[in-house]
Parts: structure tokens; C-alpha cells; sequence
């Protein structure tokens, strides 16, 4: 997959992922978001103060509106490590 294919497959499984995600596997990606610093601290906190459903949506939306490089990072972390994609 290329970076130019990320923001749109990001749109494409917005719903699923903000459905499906499990709360233990949105903590795991946040971290890894933080560590590639895809998010900043403050994007955490913001995230941390939401239900499983709006932090799902905040991580999605946000990461899909920084471009295709965040966007590759997270679809990555999505099948690589939660078996998402």
C-alpha cells in the first residue's frame, strides 16, 4: 500500500473502527501513536477524556487530518499488530 492510499482507507473503515476497536486495543494504539509522535501530548489528553466510542473517533479523525504519512502509521500499527486491517 502507498502513503496515498492511507487517508482514504482511513475513511473507509471510520465506522468499523470506531464500532469494533476494543478499549485495551485503543490504549495500545494511542501508545504507539505517541511513541512514532503521530500525536502530541496534548491530543492524548484529549483523547484520555472521552468515551471508547468519541476516543476512537477523535484518534481516527484526527490522524486521518495530519496526511498520509500519519495515516500509514496508523493502518501499519491496525494490521500489524491488532489484526485490524
Amino acid at each position: 500500500m502507498t502513503d496515498l492510499e492511507s487517508t482514504p482507507l482511513l475513511s473507509q473503515i471510520r465506522t468499523s473502527f470506531i464500532d469494533g476497536v476494543s478499549g485495551p486495543d485503543l490504549q495500545s494504539l494511542l501508545d504507539k501513536l505517541m511513541e512514532r509522535r503521530v500525536l502530541s501530548d496534548a491530543e492524548r489528553e484529549a483523547a484520555e477524556e472521552r468515551s471508547r466510542r468519541d476516543k476512537a473517533r477523535f484518534v481516527i479523525d484526527t490522524v486521518r487530518r495530519k496526511g498520509e504519512a500519519d495515516s500509514s502509521e496508523m493502518i501499519r500499527f491496525l494490521s500489524e499488530h491488532l489484526g485490524l486491517m
